[in-house]
């Protein structure tokens, strides 16, 4: 430890526990059988292991040591300090500590680290963080008031509905650290809504930055057979379509309010039918949420045991979420609502996005990587439920089944072809390049059962380990999300997942580091070994 180096305020043992808790599983449609070994990942073992309180407090307290020894490097200065962790419970045990900062009692917005731990609460590998600068000389006394702060926020939004209480922070993710206020805005139409996060600076009111939070996916069940089973609320007469055992998850209309009906059966099977939708919605939600905890060991969407709403009927050809619930609207020929398996799992996976490590900062890498984590989430969601033909079996097309148009919104194994980037490139906000890397660590260049993928560089052929593994690997990597996320910061993200997750194996960190360099994502600067 740095003598010299200012005291580090950690919670060790009082820490917020967010680990995995028991859910039933749904019954459904039978599964194919599986064409390869690798596609038998959707009936593996779960992956549900939660460590012990003792397993939580040593990993704590290990952290808290680290960041002790590392505040110099850290630019821990007087009046900063860190709240206890948030604990996330990952694959095969892995523990992730999520470490918010303070500067004198206020939030640092890109101050966070995150760590690490095994199912013993052995520390594991360097914590990751977020933009760490020195605070010192960063006041906490504001010159512009809150009421000032929210009508510069206001006229950042459009059409705007509500602008919440504004919250005094330190903005952190610039060159130069600032008090700051934070407001949330919300506004915008039913075809373009908007839930901002617009940042004001405190002392002078300019506005530092703003980011929407609003996703956007696409702008008797329909697609999963019959009859499905789903979960629903009530008895003897009063039914409601809410989840009553995956606590937020329900369906209903535009005005939010859940479908009710005297019967516990659903919908037509039709295409325009809106309770057919919701069938559609909470059989893809339910599914979604069982592969989150067998193949992830997480619970719920927001790994605290909680799920979201949904609504549909959105007059748009469209599907978003934004931030509290999703809303799903229809094809362009209105002939079928846009709650596909894929698409309930893109829209969910925003959530699950959001609800991972820190903050992401909005910058267009960061919305690319977003847009992308929906697209991987929904083609894990397809094949863990690996419907059988004449339902749309798994595969790595999003929406492909919902005549939005000639072949698919997002193509993962050649994003091209859908006119987006298969390559890296810091500005686009096209999950192109992020799902293309996906596709290649799980399948490879030419699989046995699936469409060959073009590289953009490296060497070839590349072989896939898997989607789940792949699945593991990238959701283990999305942990550490600090803001601002970038390609970077996510290759060495995943190379760490890789090696945390099979410690004595190179196969699954080599494939992960090829499926980058093939998507031109240069290696980094202390990116670890596999050994």
């Amino acid at each position: 430890m740095n003598p010299r180096a200012p005291k580090v305020k950690v919670g060790a043992t009082a820490f917020v526990t967010v680990v995995a808790m028991g859910t039933s599983a749904l019954a459904g449609l039978p599964a194919r059988a599986a064409p390869d070994a690798r596609s038998s990942d959707a009936q593996a073992p779960s992956a549900f292991a939660p460590p012990g309180a003792e397993a939580r407090e040593r990993a704590a307290s290990g952290v808290a040591r680290i960041l002790a020894e590392r505040a110099g490097e850290l630019r821990v200065g007087p009046g900063d300090a860190f709240e206890p962790p948030v604990i996330t419970s990952g694959v095969r045990g892995l523990q992730y500590l999520l470490y918010r900062r303070t500067h004198h009692g206020l939030p640092v917005y890109g101050g966070d680290v995150i760590a690490s731990a095994d199912s013993g609460g052995t520390t594991v590998g360097p914590v990751t963080t977020g933009q760490q600068v020195s605070l010192e000389g960063v006041g906490t006394v504001a010159r512009i008031s809150a009421g000032d702060a929210a009508s510069v926020a206001r006229a950042q939004g459009r059409a705007v509905r509500e602008v919440g209480t504004p919250r005094l922070l330190v903005h952190a993710t610039t060159t130069r650290p600032r008090l700051a206020w934070e407001v949330a805005v919300t506004g915008g139409t039913e075809q373009a809504p908007e839930v901002l996060r617009v940042f004001v600076d405190a002392l002078d009111a300019s506005v530092i930055g703003t980011h929407d939070q609003v996703r956007y996916g696409l702008g008797n069940s329909f697609y999963n057979g019959n009859p499905v089973t789903i979960q629903t609320t009530g008895s003897g007469g009063s039914f409601v379509m809410r989840d009553p055992t995956r606590p937020g998850l329900a369906c209903g209309g535009q005005n939010g309010t859940p479908y009710s009906k005297s019967v516990d059966t659903w919908g037509n099977g039709t295409g325009t039918n809106l309770e057919t939708a919701c069938v559609d919605v909470l059989f893809a939600a339910q599914k979604e949420w069982d592969m989150l905890r067998t193949w992830l060991g997480r619970d719920g969407l927001d790994g605290a045991g909680h799920a979201f709403p949904a609504r549909v009927g959105l007059n748009q050809v469209n599907a978003y979420w934004n931030g509290s619930y999703i809303s799903l609207g229809h094809n362009q020929s209105n002939t079928r609502q846009a709650a596909s398996l894929d698409l309930v799992g893109h829209e969910y996976g925003h959530a699950v996005y959001q609800h991972s490590g820190s903050d992401d900062g909005g910058t267009p890498e960061a919305l690319s990587l977003s847009e992308s984590s929906g697209d991987i989430f929904g083609a894990a969601t397809e094949h863990y439920v690996n419907h059988a033909p004449p339902l749309d079996p798994p595969n790595y097309l999003i929406g492909e089944d919902l005549g939005f148009g000639p072949e698919a919104v997002h193509n993962m194994y050649n994003p091209s072809l859908q006119g987006e980037p298969n390559c890296y490139t810091a500005l686009s906000t096209s999950p192109g390049p992020q799902d293309h890397w996906f596709y290649l660590l799980a399948e490879g260049t030419s699989p046995q059962n699936g469409p060959p993928s073009p590289v953009c560089g490296g060497p070839t052929p590349l072989t896939g380990i898997g989607i789940r593994k792949a699945t593991e690997i990238f959701y283990s990597g999305l942990q550490y999300k600090t803001a601002p996320w970038t390609y970077a910061k996510a290759r060495m993200a995943t190379l760490r997942a890789a090696k945390a997750l099979y410690p004595k194996s190179c196969a699954e960190y080599n494939a992960t580091k090829a499926a980058w360099t093939a998507i031109s994502v240069p290696a980094q600067r202390g990116e670890p070994g596999c050994l």
